[in-house]
């Protein structure tokens, strides 16, 4: 742990993983449901390749987005809320300096 890094208490940590996990299912399932309409509107093979070039570059924004690393989740959550996978009330918990910083990042985000 960086000098620099809020702790997470053993209650934080909880919070976190249960709004973490309920957005990567909220994610997936928007993809699967996706993937779900491309294939059954596929007609020729050419669509096949392009529902598999879809799920290559879901998978990277995924691999992307969700990192559990506790010096991350703020950037995290800020984007998971930002981009409508997380409902924020799925962070009560939070100590209040995280939740300044989740703050901060949507404020600094929404700026044009």
């Amino acid at each position: 742990m960086n000098l620099g890094e809020p702790r997470w208490s053993p209650s934080e940590k909880k919070v976190a993983r249960g709004a973490f996990d309920a957005a990567l299912e909220t994610a997936l399932g928007k993809t699967m449901a996706e993937f779900k309409r491309k294939a059954s509107a596929a007609t020729i093979a050419s669509d096949m390749w392009e529902i598999e070039d879809y799920l290559r570059q879901q998978r990277r924004k995924l691999d992307e987005m969700f990192d559990y690393r506790y010096s991350q989740l703020p950037f995290v959550f800020a984007r998971l809320i930002r981009e409508g996978y997380l409902d924020e009330n799925l962070l009560a918990g939070l100590s209040e300096d995280k939740w300044k910083e989740i703050r901060s990042l949507l404020a600094w985000a929404a700026k044009p």
